[in-house]
């Protein structure tokens, strides 16, 4: 894996050494890291990014839990204005070795994610949480969108309806 073929926020552990020490991980975004995600996501800044994962299972078959936390600031749909959100996902995704599942069409199973050469990236994990805990439609706290007053009846049919009664 290339930095350029993974995405801005990588970091690959091996599996087997995580799953001996039985502690927690913690992974945190740097800031350059951070922008990067911010581009990618559209998004006018992350203050902060982390993730904490629990990792069960074996070698061959892994379960990841935990939490990702985020600090972003999004743009209001509503008003163009930036503003701070916080996003906090939980993190339950299964890892199996690469071949475990070869020939499966991916229709017919739920597939689990690869352990590439006894890796697998948290960082990525953790980026990808953060874009699925994103609101497609930020509105900033107590923003309402308010229609455009309507100019009475006046629409493309007012004027066949007005030709209609003048023949009757």
């Amino acid at each position: 894996m290339t930095p350029d073929s993974v995405g801005p926020f990588s970091r690959p552990i091996l599996v087997e050494r995580t799953l001996k020490a039985g502690q927690p991980v913690t992974v945190e975004a740097t800031e350059e890291e951070r922008a990067a995600l911010a581009r990618d996501f559209g998004l006018p800044g992350i203050a902060r990014l982390a993730g904490t994962f629990r990792l069960s299972g074996s070698l061959h078959r892994l379960q990841v839990a935990g939490t990702v936390e985020a600090a972003v600031t999004q743009t209001c749909v509503v008003t163009l204005e930036p503003f701070d959100a916080t996003v906090t996902e939980e993190v339950d995704v299964d890892f199996a070795a690469q071949d475990a599942f070869a020939g499966t069409p991916a229709e017919d199973a739920d597939i689990p994610d690869p352990i590439v050469n006894g890796r697998i990236d948290l960082g990525s994990l953790a980026a990808e949480f953060l874009a699925l805990g994103l609101d497609p439609y930020p509105r900033k706290p107590g923003v309402a969108f308010e229609p455009p007053a309507e100019a009475g009846e006046e629409t493309p049919f007012a004027a066949l309806r007005d030709l209609g009664s003048r023949d009757g």
